[in-house]
């Protein structure tokens, strides 16, 4: 059957107009047994045809079965959902169509997994050589790679010349390299001279040596795309839709065809169609054949296995040093054993060895998620939060019944964060390592501002337009209204026509960008795996499949993400252990100290990681914190998901003892009972639908992916009539399971896993703790780690002085550029503010002022000559009124910087016609007033020690006696 091997999907950005889903699809119901996708120089798209493909397996294996079982109910019974009707099951064959700078275009595919690999060198080859977001490729690349290579030539035939030939050049080098593995495509262009065409490329073929082959050469899976074809086109030209010219497409027809549309498209050429169904048929490579190698990180004279045990143990002695119980001694031995029999060792040992490189530079890290889940990642020092809290399970985490490749995020300070992910190149090369891709898509104001401008739409409409984006998104059938209420014309086809496209773009992949920090790392080539390419940012590379792709092809990632309050955390250890000699670590801080919680109850939480906002900090005193596994509950309990669901009020009822607390059965209520028969957590979604709706281990995990945060389509949904069904089956009634699905759906918005909520709890209580016992250098630690959390550097220092820090301003002659500690006099801390606070001041320019500082500077000028510093530096400082140590205030000492412009006087000012020298008289400037002071600091410092600006107009607002208004 007919094969089409040259499809371009939206992953050739703004030229493809279907996403590759769409074509498996397409395909599915067109009876085509392989498709290829074949983008511009990318393999971006692929893996998400890979996974619909197996979707569709999958679904039409299941939807027989269930037919064969219930074969009056017919194929379309509402508790199998599909998405298609039977049909074929169709296999994608991955390619790339490559671009060259010195010759036209050929789509190449893979034989087999050195084909693969070839592809692969290729294209990094050509994207490493060039800026992010473009590919560099000579047809010298392709040739010294042909091992295991099928090459399709696209000819170069303007209409005007049917004969043009631009492969003569290039055609005796590629036959003796590629052999027979060429054939040259046979694509319609539908202006009514493609017979001619045709004719003209047979004969071409037969002076190379070259067979035909058919395609349609698809931009778009069906014909109804045309329209957004165009307006991707006008949008990668910046030109309007009507400005495109010969660069539009002509007609719809650039589609996916069945075998017969393809038949009649190629009377008298119907070998071409064949040869396409036959190469299809020896184009068997599939991503499945992918096997993924970890690096085996084994250590000198031990293997992985060996090496694991022995630092396990050395941290359970480390961790333990009474001796841990023998409840944690056997949690470890069944994690050593289950990690061995799916051979997971190096993974780990990958995670352990970044962790103890940043350990040893000083850098604080903390396993995030999963990772709480495990002894043996709190024996290796990845996190520090014991999996004694809650009970957590392992299998969690690591499943035998899953098969899925353990996930270990590790927070690390965010402004150290670069050294640990330049040590993980330096340690394995950029041809080993590489960091995840992510896919930015069409979303709401981006796709009213492309297309609308594409379009032709002025921009006070576009502006009009983003300015109800919400209620163009969020509420159907109201659109006119809400046009008509912003003074735009419902009924003009143009802006109807807009809108449309609006809704039709969303979700349609823009460009690639970075993943914030997940990793790949393999034993062999990662270049040979998938193509790398550079990023934005100097000294990174990237894959360009992101984070879903490489879970669907069970590649481990490692996630290097950066956390704010981590730089906090140890900034402020630092300081305790400089002025306190008290050495602290995130695992040896005092647990579970009362005043702490009392603090909390308060809702005394400003800079407090994850309880600084004001949602938290309302729900902090009804909650009322008392111990570790509070502190769990309550950074996930205020989140989308478990609000929308409805969760956090039932909940308190419970826990103030307003409402009793059941369960359905004794099975749920040992999955809900540390919650009080509340879900709070993505786990307890899992084990609910295991339990109560009886789902088996494949779709708890299908449900799981649904649940994952920020998903861009929301897939719970289709898990409501198996679920209900399920439920029923169990006994429940309809009401209650009716509200626990509503409830798992509301962790599709934002839910929290319970090792996740754990991981956090811990920088919440460090940060508390802190807060708590050491608020001055909590509140310095905050500042020198900005920018960070909700509050601005005025909330902050306003914040250390209700605490009774004492501050002290900027000195020319006691500040650094951090913000520091200093005796207070009264055997206490008082909080020095740093040259840092000073808006646009260079961290360079205050080292050189410390620098020369000596036994302090005595006037403006002695600035100026001893630490070398330019006239505009200078009068940035004096706005901050650093200068009022030496008794001058802002308005002086800005006046004397000024005069340094002028230190070496012209000649002819510098004497009178009598020859004396002009003796400037002293300038008497006027006092500058309180609510002037407050002003210039806002504006040099973004805050004040003088006054709060609202405490100046205090008598204003303050109603006096017989002027209260009713």
């Amino acid at each position: 059957m007919y094969t089409e091997l040259s499809i371009t999907s939206n992953f050739t950005f703004l030229t493809g107009a279907s996403h590759p889903e769409e074509y498996m699809k397409r395909a599915a119901r067109l009876n085509l047994p392989a498709i290829a996708i074949t983008d511009d120089n990318s393999v971006a798209g692929i893996v998400r045809a890979h996974t619909e493909a197996r979707a569709i397996a999958r679904e039409l294996r299941e939807r027989r079965n269930w037919d064969a079982a219930n074969a009056p109910i017919g194929p379309l019974h509402p508790e199998i959902p599909s998405t298609l009707m039977l049909g074929t099951s169709p296999r994608l064959i991955p390619g790339a169509r490559l671009i060259f700078t010195d010759a036209p275009p050929i789509t190449v595919l893979p034989l087999n997994r050195t084909g693969w690999g070839n592809l692969c060198r290729i294209l990094s080859t050509g994207r490493l050589r060039a800026q992010k977001g473009r590919c560099d490729l000579q047809i010298a690349d392709l040739m010294g790679r042909p091992d295991g290579l099928h090459l399709l030539l696209w000819p170069q035939t303007p209409p005007s010349r049917p004969g043009a030939n631009g492969w003569l050049p290039h055609a005796r080098r590629l036959t003796r390299r590629f052999g027979t593995n060429m054939h040259l495509l046979l694509t319609p262009r539908y202006d009514g001279r493609d017979r001619a065409r045709f004719e003209a490329l047979e004969q071409m073929a037969k002076d190379m040596g070259l067979s035909t082959l058919a395609s349609a050469a698809p931009r778009m899976h069906h014909g109804g795309r045309r329209r957004l074809a165009d307006v991707l086109c006008a949008i990668r030209l910046h030109r309007k839709v009507d400005n495109l010219g010969t660069d539009a497409l002509t007609n719809g027809e650039a589609r996916l065809r069945s075998e017969p549309e393809m038949r009649r498209l190629f009377v008298g050429h119907e070998a071409a169609v064949d040869r396409a169904a036959s190469l299809g048929q020896r184009l068997t490579f599939s991503l499945n054949e992918l096997r993924y190698e970890y690096p085996s990180e084994a250590g000198e004279g031990e293997t992985p296995s060996e090496r694991l045990h022995r630092l396990a143990h050395e941290g359970l002695n480390w961790r333990y040093p009474s001796g841990a119980p023998e409840r944690v001694h056997k949690m470890l031995r069944h994690e050593l054993e289950l990690i061995g029999k799916l051979k997971y060792e190096p993974y780990f040992l990958t995670v352990r060895d970044i962790v103890d490189f940043a350990r040893k530079r000083n850098i604080l890290c903390q396993g995030r998620g999963s990772a709480a889940n495990s002894v043996v990642c709190y024996c290796l020092g990845v996190t520090s939060v014991s999996p004694e809290i809650g009970a957590m399970v392992f299998e969690r985490f690591v499943s035998e019944a899953r098969d899925d490749p353990p996930d270990i995020d590790v927070d690390f300070e965010h402004e150290r964060r670069e050294e640990v992910i330049q040590h993980i190149y330096e340690r394995y090369g950029r041809h080993r390592a590489g960091l995840c891709a992510t896919v930015v898509h069409y979303r709401g104001k981006r796709a009213i501002r492309e297309v609308g401008r594409a379009m032709g739409l002025t921009e006070d409409t576009i502006s009009a337009l983003s300015s109800q984006l919400w209620g163009f998104f969020s509420s159907k059938g109201l659109e006119a209204q809400r046009m008509t209420e912003i003074g735009l014309d419902p009924t003009d086809r143009r802006l109807n026509q807009t809108m449309q496209l609006v809704h039709e773009i969303i979700g349609f992949p823009r460009h690639l960008s970075q993943h914030v920090g997940g990793f790949i790392i393999t034993d062999g080539r990662l270049d040979e795996l998938v193509p790398i390419e550079n990023a934005t940012m100097e000294g990174r590379t990237v894959i360009c499949w992101d984070k879903d792709d490489i879970d669907t092809l069970g590649i481990l990632k490692v996630d290097v993400l950066s956390l704010g309050m981590l730089t906090c955390i140890r900034k402020a250890f630092d300081l305790i252990a400089q002025h306190h000699q008290t050495t602290h670590t995130l695992a040896t801080l005092p647990p579970e100290d009362p005043v702490v919680y009392d603090m909390l109850c308060r809702a005394d939480s400003i800079g407090v990681f994850q309880l600084e906002s004001r949602a938290q900090m309302n729900f902090l005193p009804r909650m009322r914190p008392r111990n570790f596994y509070d502190l769990v509950i309550e950074v996930a309990i205020i989140r989308p998901g478990p609000i929308q669901g409805d969760m956090v009020h039932p909940f308190i009822r419970r826990r103030n003892g307003e409402e009793k607390i059941s369960f359905p059965s004794d099975e749920l209520g040992e999955v809900l009972g540390k919650t009080l028969g509340v879900p709070l957590f993505q786990e307890q979604a899992m084990q609910i639908a295991i339990i109560g709706a009886g789902f088996t281990p494949d779709q708890a995990d299908r449900l799981r992916r649904s649940l994952a945060t920020f998903k861009k389509h929301g897939s719970v949904s289709k898990f409501r009539a198996l679920f209900l069904r399920g439920m029923a089956k169990k006994g429940y009634d309809k009401e209650f399971s009716e509200r626990c699905f509503s409830q798992i759906e509301g962790f599709g918005s934002y839910g929290f896993p319970e090792s996740h909520a754990a991981s956090f709890a811990l920088l919440v209580y460090a940060s508390s703790w802190i807060k708590c016992h050491h608020p001055g250098i909590f509140a310095c630690a905050l500042l020198n780690s900005q920018p960070m959390g909700f509050y601005a550097p005025a909330q902050i220092v306003r914040d250390a002085r209700a605490h009774q820090v004492t501050v002290r301003p900027i000195c020319v002659n006691a500040s650094y550029w951090d913000n520091t500690m200093e005796p207070d006099g009264r055997g206490g801390l008082a909080l020095r503010l740093g040259f840092r606070q000073i808006k646009g001041l260079r961290e360079d320019d205050a080292a050189w002022l410390t620098a020369a500082r000596g036994n302090g500077y005595t006037a403006v000028d002695d600035v100026w000559r001893r630490a070398g510093l330019g006239p505009a530096v200078i009068e940035r400082l004096a706005e901050a009124d650093v200068f009022a140590a030496l008794d001058l205030n802002r308005r002086e000492a800005l006046w004397q910087a000024k005069a340094i412009a002028s230190a070496q006087p012209l000649p002819l000012f510098a004497r009178n016609l009598e020859g004396e020298a002009i003796d400037e008289p002293a300038a008497h400037l006027p006092k500058m007033h309180i609510g002037e002071e407050v002003i210039e600091d806002y504006v040099a410092m973004r805050l004040s020690l003088k006054a709060h600006p609202v405490g100046l107009l205090r008598d204003r607002l303050t109603p006096r006696k017989g002027d209260l208004r009713r």
